[in-house]
């Protein structure tokens, strides 16, 4: 389809497949709940995006008690590992996002804290602005 104006032409094309039902992608309950500084964590991927692989762009999060660990690798065994404060008093859990995709999301909650919302490494991860429900935010794992 193509809709032509005076100084804009705009093409749109049509996929033709199955998408997925977003109220299920949404995860209904989450048993983990970590916050954090939405400034300093959004640095610290920056500096970690860099080192992540180029064509995968993994990075690993480990969850400890009031500590995310956040760790990349690239094929020439280059490695960066950053540490930011979290609210967070859960089990210890590591969990892989493509770097691209949690930046993102961070970049577009308009709030000094962040709230990440979890169940386990396999299953969809909702960022929010705490207490805000109206604009949620849904990020899929990564195997690494």
């Amino acid at each position: 389809m193509r809709a032509t104006l005076k100084g804009l032409t705009f093409t749109s094309k049509l996929i033709d497949g199955r998408f997925p039902d977003y109220n299920r992608v949404i995860p209904a309950t989450q048993s983990k709940r970590l916050k954090v500084e939405r400034t300093s964590f959004r640095e610290t991927l920056n500096r970690a995006a860099i080192l992540s692989n180029e064509k995968y762009r993994g990075v690993r999060f480990g969850l400890g008690n009031g500590l995310m660990t956040i760790t990349a690798h690239n094929p020439e065994q280059e490695e960066a590992q950053e540490e930011v404060a979290i609210d967070y008093s859960g089990e210890n859990m590591e969990i892989g996002f493509n770097v691209n995709y949690i930046s993102e999301a961070v970049g577009a909650l308009d709030n000094d804290e962040i709230e990440f919302c979890l169940n386990d490494p396999n299953s969809s991860c909702l960022l929010r602005v705490p207490g805000n429900t109206k604009h949620l935010y849904v990020v899929m794992p990564m195997r690494l």
